[in-house]
């Protein structure tokens, strides 16, 4: 069967992608930029394989498809900003077998004016055609929230900007078979920037309650119960909670360099978040020592060291730099993760621990980093020695919260 949609990009926006295009009914190609790291169990792959997905390894498969969507992870570079080495990949297998009236959709996390400054030079350039006379190009932000069943891709509205408008409704009426609601932006720029509020939004607020978390801490005050009773207020408040860092694939993006304003608010968030690690061992440190312990020799378990609960997958997830920070302050380091068979920190193996329970006692200290669904937490308060709570999800009083 012809594929009607090739996903350029195997990775955490393009497997979701070609999941909801399978589910829809639409015959997909997948082509893959680099290394698969998508948040789809095995089963959920081989469901989709019998229902029509198709892997491409031959990019002349791509020039067969009437919609091809470029989803491929722009991990941070070397300068702080999102690496676009695998949409130029992308965009330069499929420029050579681009055909007329395709439409071309970016959904990877881009800054602003990447897909008209970017990649609209290399898919003309390598194709002869031009973009908005001879083919269609958009940009839609990835909105995959992985292991979230509430929001299904059918459920959450799309956002589309074209470069022309004719572009614009090319691109709507390919994710008007995927969603229930379609919502067109001004342009290209404007749907970008969709993507840049939504993201810094997040790291944002993660980082004034991490503040929180800090302060409440110095004051001796609850700040779970603080966020307990706010999130009561029906209007102008959405409830955050603090953690032991921020993980995911789309990094947070100040634009600094590529205009002339930075983002302040986005460049102190970004500071806020990647001390939290630190603080999370300098917490650690202090509950030892006042347990009598030293962290030097200290046996602390970590549970958890994915970036998001019941996912495999560790992009940027805190656990690495606690895992580092504790062995350099002389802990001897394992771990419990029920996705993570084996884990390496500083090209050593982390011991993984099997019996949990056993494990939680038989450590001076136990961090819960990850609320997994399958980790029995009142059980587990039970038998650590000692158990802080980076996460807030131990019943009040069952253990030392963050």
């Amino acid at each position: 069967m012809p594929a009607d949609l090739a996903v350029i990009g195997l990775g955490p926006y393009g497997l979701p992608l070609a999941q909801a295009a399978v589910a829809a009914g639409i015959p997909t190609l997948g082509y893959a930029t680099g290394p698969e790291a998508g948040p789809l169990s095995p089963a959920e792959l081989r469901r989709m394989h019998a229902s029509g997905f198709r892997r491409a390894t031959d990019p002349a498969q791509l020039g067969r498809v009437r919609t091809a969507v470029i989803c491929a992870p722009t991990p941070r570079g070397a300068d702080g900003g999102p690496d676009l080495g695998q949409v130029e990949a992308a965009a330069r297998a499929l420029a050579g077998r681009l055909r007329p009236h395709t439409t071309v959709i970016l959904e990877s996390p881009v800054p602003p004016g990447t897909t008209e400054d970017f990649l609209r030079p290399l898919l003309e350039e390598g194709s002869g055609m031009r973009a908005g006379r001879d083919f269609h190009l958009a940009y839609s932000p990835s909105r995959v929230d992985p292991g979230n069943r509430a929001h299904t891709p059918a459920g959450t509205p799309k956002v589309i900007g074209g470069l022309t408008p004719a572009c614009t409704e090319s691109a709507a009426a390919f994710y008007g078979r995927l969603t229930d609601k379609v919502v067109r932006a001004r342009g290209l720029r404007e749907a970008e920037a969709v993507q840049l509020l939504e993201t810094n939004f997040r790291h944002v607020n993660i980082a004034l309650v991490n503040e929180m978390a800090v302060l409440c801490h110095e004051l001796g005050v609850d700040l779970w119960d603080v966020i307990r009773c706010a999130e009561t207020k029906p209007f102008g408040f959405q409830a955050f909670r603090p953690g032991p860092g921020v993980g995911g694939h789309a990094v947070p993006q100040d634009l600094t360099g590529q205009t002339s304003r930075a983002l302040r608010m986005v460049e102190l968030a970004q500071q806020v978040n990647s001390r939290m690690p630190g603080y999370v061992v300098q917490r650690a440190a202090t509950l030892l020592n006042e347990h009598g312990k030293s962290a030097r020799g200290a046996r602390v378990l970590l549970l958890g060291v994915t970036y998001k609960a019941d996912l495999a997958d560790q992009q940027g997830a805190p656990a690495r730099e606690i895992a580092v920070r504790l062995m350099e302050l002389g802990a001897s380091v394992s771990y419990h993760d029920p996705y993570v068979p084996a884990w390496s920190v500083l090209d050593r193996p982390v011991p993984r621990v099997d019996s949990l329970y056993e494990a939680a006692a038989a450590a001076d200290l136990t961090i819960l980093l990850q609320q997994h669904r399958t980790y029995d937490l009142q059980g587990l308060s039970v038998k650590a020695q000692l158990l802080l709570d980076t996460r807030g999800a131990t019943p009040t009083g069952a253990a030392h919260r963050l």
